[in-house]
């Protein structure tokens, strides 16, 4: 597997999870390069873009999340990170990561109920 997400689950509003994704088959040097990113898909919508982080940590994060979502990557690790505070119904979703813009993760269900 290229990417391995992990992290989701179920949790009340108001809660928090932290999504992790590793590329173990990745170069490290190869990684330390690639613009690494989270999105999200929910039931019957498009995916859509969560947050990105690039080799040099320039973030961008999607509105609806600013202030809640935090991204990070561990380069050392091959890793990114998201970590969701103050989650809301509606960031109920299948989160995928993406690396380089290129490949997908499996996605991991975080599911928040009201």
């Amino acid at each position: 597997v290229q990417l391995q997400a992990s992290g989701g689950g179920l949790v009340q509003a108001g809660g928090s999870l932290r999504l992790s994704c590793a590329a173990p088959r990745t170069i490290t040097s190869v990684f330390n390069s690639q613009i690494m990113g989270w999105y999200r898909q929910a039931p019957g919508k498009q995916r859509e873009f969560v947050a990105s982080i690039t080799y040099d940590n320039r973030i961008n994060y999607a509105d609806s999340v600013i202030g809640r979502f935090t991204i990070s990557r561990s380069n050392a690790n091959k890793k990114v990170y998201l970590q969701m505070n103050s989650l809301k119904p509606e960031d109920t979703a299948t989160y995928y990561c993406n690396q380089g813009g290129q490949i997908w993760g499996q996605g991991t269900q975080v599911t928040v109920s009201s």
